[in-house]
């Protein structure tokens, strides 16, 4: 146990917010969106570096990743900027993923304003996703397999970004043609591909898409936002989701992150970090360091 409790982590996604001075719509507009996790009025509320630090408690986080947090759209670079300042003055985020809406007009200009910034290493847009499997309809605007959407895809290896894909994993066949089509653009998916429905035919879908999108060797994935609306954050409930994305994957493209403070909603981060170190207790150290730090590491350019 002393072994695991110094063990380094990288939080390899997690987000801050100052709803006194910025602006994100999902969290001050009227009504409320639409949120996997149901209510989430509990985040409506400024969260910096000293509330992360506080809520780490007693894992020892050594570095985080910052990805985008649906800042004002009309502002992508503004969130950079932002962020940029929180790091020089906090010593964290150690890289960030930033916002670019790649179907917009103005992808181009963004994407070199966002890769100018030292820290950047990629770029989220939540591309377009259908509600379930059978609603899917390829090509969508908005969607992955858009032109439009793929153009401005198409300018991430000209900056040295990845891209990071939050999407269900009904939308991960389109994630494979983008994967193969654009080898060179690594790709990294957040929250193990959304497994929320839990039923046996929720998980055999989820489970076979995971496993074709492991078949791409330009892809990674975060074992996170493993949170289930209504119910609290229980290592039987997700040991299963986390062993079948490692065994996929295999445990060098794997990384553990807290999705704090979203997953906040539902456990503590102890609850979280404690939980997946419990999972994986078996493995060797080199093993554990891979999964908690060193992929990240690597992932995301972090200096040691």
């Amino acid at each position: 146990m002393t072994q695991d409790a110094e063990l380094p982590i990288i939080d390899a996604h997690q987000h801050f917010w100052d709803l006194e001075h910025n602006r994100y719509p999902w969290l001050q507009d009227v009504p409320p969106i639409s949120f996997r996790y149901g209510d989430y009025t509990a985040l409506k509320r400024t969260y910096l570096p000293q509330d992360f630090r506080r809520d780490c408690g007693k894992h020892r986080v050594v570095k985080t990743v910052y990805v985008e947090a649906e800042w004002d759209p009309h502002d992508p670079v503004g969130e950079t900027r932002w962020v940029s300042a929180l790091a020089a003055a906090h010593g964290m985020p150690n890289a960030i993923v930033a916002q670019a809406w790649l179907d917009r007009a103005d992808a181009a200009q963004v994407l070199a304003a966002q890769a100018a910034f030292p820290l950047v290493r990629g770029v989220r847009h939540k591309p377009r996703a259908a509600a379930a499997p059978a609603a899917v309809v390829p090509g969508a605007p908005g969607s992955m397999g858009d032109p439009r959407w793929r153009a401005g895809y198409a300018l991430l290896e000209r900056h040295g970004l990845h891209f990071e894909l939050q999407t269900p994993w009904w939308h991960l066949a389109e994630a494979i043609d983008l994967a193969q089509d654009f080898p060179r653009t690594p790709i990294v998916l957040n929250h193990a591909g959304l497994p929320a429905d839990r039923s046996p035919a929720g998980l055999a879908g989820w489970r076979a898409a995971m496993r074709a999108f492991a078949g791409c060797p330009n892809v990674a994935v975060k074992i996170s936002g493993l949170g289930i609306a209504g119910r609290p954050w229980r290592v039987v409930d997700n040991a299963p989701i986390v062993n079948e994305v490692i065994a996929a994957f295999g445990q060098e493209r794997c990384m553990f992150a807290s999705n704090f403070p979203v997953d906040g909603l539902l456990a503590s981060y102890d609850t979280i970090m404690a939980g997946f170190k419990a999972i994986v207790a078996e493995r060797p150290h080199a093993g554990r360091l891979a999964l908690f730090h060193d992929n990240a590491a690597r992932v995301y350019r972090i200096a040691a």
